[in-house]
């Protein structure tokens, strides 16, 4: 079943939800600074700025750490996702994504831009690179690439910065993490760049922003991908799926925000699968919106999204006094416990986001001029656990990997950040992986490579020990 909606219908049927649904927004104000503690080496100015001054000094070289240490460090580029997973074996594996821009990291990067990197993390102080994926999907997933924990599947579909035709890849890692089984590898002909899972693995859905579709895969049978529905209409960019597979929560850069869709049909694999918009929701300072996560604080369910970069010229939402209209959207928590009526309750912001920092002399940073892509801005987070998780990290670009207490969403909090600039600038971009046992977080940055970062002083939440 193919279904097709232009995006203009899109719109006028949205159009009675964002009245009330953008209503009341909290203040665009950073949140609260971290207090950092024993043997953090903090920031020398404004939360989350590298003055060019400590580039000529050598103090950026150094990087900028607050209550979190540096335990490892591998490579020199990344792309967008980083990933863990122990197998039945109790092998401990990492991926992540190595191609930013496929093919032009060949030039960059070398052979390190190539395809999905597979670690060793038995030990993360000393990581080790055991293989790299380099089916079509793996070469170039873009944003694509996502792990189902309960499956054991890693599945990505190929694309690039704006949309790509192509395969669909799906690795097995149950057996043997450090040795991914390819269990399929298919010309779908789907467009491609962000993705989502159905918690049971049994959906994989596709979306293409700039192509302006959204496919649902069935992975029922990992070995035989195949198409369930497809939709057209919006700019969809990074999507996630509710803990029972019957909302989709999908970030839409057309009419930048938050979309709901119900895929009840394609969950329960009904005659006539499809997508059904129930609600939309913008926000004020909205840039490119990236990825909405599910996220359940003392039974009450929210997303924590995050816009990427700063705004494009098709943004229909502007602050005023933003620097060439180029606002920073940052992060922030969606209260969604009524799927229909979703509403906005707080800010994630660091002072550098703000109008006044990119019109001062913040702008003429290395890497965080006013444009629209990379900079102070945000890019993608990630949670330790879906429900009650304490603490989130988030990518903030050249202000490196922040930490936030998130215990009070109403009122977020930033606790810790890791930011090491190289030469280049920095540019963190990745979707952090979790180690629990260990209070360690894993990111990369796309100018310096992998990091593994353990958070210190009190930051770890005791719910999560």
């Amino acid at each position: 079943m193919i279904q097709w909606r232009p995006a203009l219908a899109a719109a006028l049927i949205a159009l009675p939800l964002l009245t009330s649904g953008s209503s009341a927004a909290p203040a665009l104000t950073p949140v609260p600074r971290a207090h950092c503690g024993p043997g953090s080496r903090p920031e020398t100015g404004m939360q989350g700025r590298v003055p060019a001054a400590d580039y000529a000094s050598g103090r950026a070289a150094k990087g900028y750490t607050c209550n979190a240490a540096v335990v490892s460090h591998i490579d020199s580029g990344a792309g967008f996702k980083v990933i863990r997973y122990v197998d039945r074996a109790h092998h401990q594996c990492g991926y992540y994504d190595t191609t930013a821009i496929f093919p032009t990291d060949l030039l960059t990067n070398g052979a390190t831009g190539q395809g999905v990197a597979v670690l060793d993390m038995s030990d993360p102080a000393h990581p080790k690179r055991v293989t790299t994926l380099v089916t079509p999907a793996m070469l170039s997933p873009h944003e694509s690439l996502l792990l189902n924990e309960k499956r054991g599947l890693l599945a990505a579909g190929m694309g690039n910065p704006g949309t790509a035709p192509g395969f669909i890849d799906v690795y097995d890692l149950t057996a043997d993490c450090l040795a991914p089984k390819l269990a399929s590898s298919t010309p779908m002909g789907v467009l491609g760049h962000e993705s989502a899972f159905a918690p049971d693995g049994r959906t994989f859905y596709v979306t293409s922003a700039g192509g302006s579709t959204m496919a649902a895969i069935d992975l029922t049978d990992p070995s035989l991908p195949r198409l369930l529905t497809l939709t057209y209409g919006s700019q969809w960019h990074g999507a996630r799926v509710s803990d029972d597979g019957r909302y989709l929560f999908v970030a839409d850069m057309t009419l930048p925000g938050l979309d709901v869709f119900d895929v009840s049909s394609i969950q329960d694999r009904s005659t006539v699968p499809v997508f059904t918009l129930v609600s939309k929701l913008t926000w004020p300072s909205a840039s490119i919106p990236q990825v909405p996560i599910p996220m359940t604080v003392k039974g009450h369910h929210y997303l924590l999204e995050i816009d990427e970069f700063a705004g494009y010229e098709t943004d229909v939402i502007r602050e005023p006094g933003y620097h060439a209209g180029h606002p920073v959207g940052a992060a922030r928590i969606l209260d969604i416990q009524d799927v229909r009526h979703p509403k906005l309750v707080s800010n994630i912001r660091l002072e550098v986001n703000q109008a006044a920092a990119r019109k001062g002399p913040e702008a003429q940073d290395p890497g965080a001029g006013p444009t629209e892509l990379g900079g102070y801005a945000g890019h993608y987070c990630s949670l330790p656990r879906e429900v009650d998780p304490g603490i989130v990290a988030c990518s903030f670009l050249a202000s490196g990997l922040r930490v936030f207490d998130v215990h009070d969403p109403k009122h977020p909090r930033e606790v810790a950040y890791a930011n090491m600039p190289s030469a280049s600038g920095a540019s963190a971009y990745s979707q952090a992986a979790w180690d629990l046992a260990r209070h360690q977080v894993w990111y990369s940055d796309s100018h310096s490579g992998l990091y593994v970062v353990h958070l210190t002083n009190g930051v770890w939440p005791a719910e999560l020990r």
